[in-house]
């Protein structure tokens, strides 16, 4: 080859390009050794992997957020503008309710359409409208503009921009697929959910008063039955929902389990007592102490003789003392039971479509406030057109509630 030429390295005894030594100057392409590996400098690790995945995570919970309040701001823009210009410019009443100030944007939003068009992008008729390419900050934008419209409907501007505000730090961090921290997504669901409940989202569900309605739970709550959230044990459930949270406003109170310790020991008797004052029915059925249920879960706990009854005991008089208050101690029952206990299970206006229920079963060496928690919603889920209506796990332990109370016994 003549002096320009590239020069490969010797072969080894007639096999050509397998000598393991490379020449001054030669790029070496050897592959990586380990299988599965495209080398070091590519590969992540677990942590990396962690990493990432809880960027993916959060990113995924606030774009749902954004895409329903983005949503509703284009159909509360449409239902308030629509019958303004479209009578006068037809097709192209959002562009006229641009008007010059948004000339710029808006023809954008014109041409991102017409490409959508010839690629095929427009997946449905009903998105075939510069509308539905308008971004959170274009839809803010028009709304600005002709506040005066907007006035009848909303009661305050500067909290539907306030919100507006907070959620373009995440809608900025969201599509450019950046880290978003915990805060600034609490910050998000937060604002989110006051810009809907402003807008009159309508649709609410009657339990979120006392358990509020996650995005994600209404887009992939088929996937779970009713259950809203799973807490490895007791503790972490009371930081995040706590017994006022719980009991608090109810208007009717069903209880079963061994000793009801998260009612007893963390809602106040004073406190019941306003809660049955004001009309709440409540229903308590413990474990009988004096069963041989009891002595058997003192042995599978390694407990002292004697010290799971004494407990209940003094858990069914403290609430004796609470019905003693009442000027209708009918409203408020005691029974005990004595067959095996398997769960305990507190449900919080069970018999209407507004319920929550907090359930734990009952493990061999685990004591109640180590069990890891069920949080149920009640009322009957949306299921899609020709399917029949499932019952969750609500009502399954309502009954087996109604079941075990039938078979009780009253304490006087």
């Amino acid at each position: 080859m003549g002096s320009g030429g590239l020069e490969l390295p010797p072969g080894d005894e007639g096999h050509e390009g397998h000598s393991t030594e490379v020449p001054p100057g030669a790029v070496s392409l050897a592959r990586p050794m380990e299988t599965g590996s495209i080398g070091p400098e590519l590969d992540w690790d677990a942590d990396a992997w962690h990493e990432v995945r809880t960027r993916a995570q959060r990113a995924g919970r606030a774009y749902i957020w954004l895409n329903l309040v983005e949503q509703r701001l284009r159909a509360v823009v449409a239902a308030v503008l629509r019958p303004i210009y479209e009578p006068v410019h037809g097709d192209e009443w959002v562009v006229a309710a641009a008007g010059p100030a948004g000339q710029e944007w808006v023809q954008r939003a014109v041409a991102v359409r017409e490409v959508s068009r010839r690629k095929g992008y427009l997946l449905d008729p009903a998105d075939d409208n510069v509308l539905s390419f308008l971004t959170l900050p274009q839809l803010r934008e028009l709304m600005v503009q002709h506040w005066p419209c907007f006035e009848p409907y909303i009661d305050e501007r500067r909290d539907v921009e306030l919100a507006l505000d907070e959620l373009e730090v995440t809608r900025n961090v969201v599509s450019r697929n950046r880290a978003l921290s915990e805060a600034v997504l609490g910050q998000a669901e937060r604002a989110s959910g006051k810009l809907l409940e402003t807008l009159g989202s309508g649709g609410d569900v009657p339990s979120a008063r006392r358990l509020p309605v996650d995005a994600v739970e209404d887009m992939v709550g088929e996937r779970y039955g009713d259950v809203v959230a799973v807490h490895t044990d007791r503790v972490r459930l009371m930081r995040q929902f706590p017994a006022e949270d719980i009991f608090g406003g109810a208007r009717r109170l069903d209880a079963i389990g061994i000793g009801l310790n998260l009612l007893v020991q963390n809602f106040s008797g004073r406190r019941l007592v306003r809660l049955a004052e004001s009309g709440c029915r409540v229903r308590l059925l413990f474990l009988n102490p004096a069963s041989s249920s009891v002595k058997r879960r003192e042995r599978e706990l390694g407990l002292k003789r004697g010290e799971l009854s004494r407990a209940v005991e003094m858990n069914i008089l403290h609430m004796r003392r609470v019905r003693s208050k009442l000027r209708d101690p009918g409203a408020f029952e005691i029974q005990v039971f004595d067959e095996t206990p398997r769960f305990t299970a507190y449900l919080v206006d069970g018999d209407g479509s507004d319920g929550v229920a907090i359930v734990q079963t009952y493990l061999r060496r685990t004591r109640g406030m180590e069990a890891p928690v069920l949080v149920l919603r009640g009322g009957s889920r949306l299921v899609k057109p020709g399917e029949a209506e499932e019952s969750g796990l609500f009502v399954t332990y309502r009954e087996e509630f109604e079941v075990a109370w039938a078979d009780s016994r009253p304490v006087s």
